[in-house]
């Protein structure tokens, strides 16, 4: 039965590996695909960051989670937002208390769009005497 359960988890599920490794009780994270500053993939990214950060980097220091975070935002628009975050973080121009407040200003600077879509989302669902919002239009 255990070599089932083993083969059922090493078949994958989309792209994490959900192995334990033997004897140890570490779960390994996938990590997140590279960042290049696609509005729709934000909150992706984030989610993907905090998961890898939370079971792997949980002891580093916000400098290295926050460096790191950073070596998975490539592309030619992204590498100059990285550019400039790096030299603001070098003069300390701007430091982050947590990797989470850093993740939060990366999903602002990029999650516009995104933004936009959600609320649309929410309105499409909205009811009013059981009747949905495009009915009334």
């Amino acid at each position: 039965m255990q070599v089932q359960i083993q083969a059922l988890l090493a078949g994958g599920v989309g792209t994490a590996e959900r192995e334990v490794e033997a004897g140890t009780g570490n779960i390994k994270v996938a990590k997140p695909q590279l960042f290049d500053r696609t509005p729709s993939r934000v909150a992706e990214f984030v989610m993907g960051c905090k998961l890898y950060i939370r079971n792997k980097l949980a002891e580093a220091t916000v400098e290295a989670q926050v460096q790191w975070v950073l070596s998975y935002v490539q592309g030619e628009s992204a590498n100059v937002w990285k550019e400039n975050v790096m030299e603001k973080l070098e003069i300390g121009e701007i430091e982050y208390e947590t990797v989470e407040e850093f993740l939060s200003s990366l999903k602002k600077e990029f999650g516009r769009g995104e933004e936009e879509l959600v609320k649309a989302a929410e309105l499409r669902k909205l009811e009013q005497g059981g009747r949905t919002m495009e009915e009334f239009v």
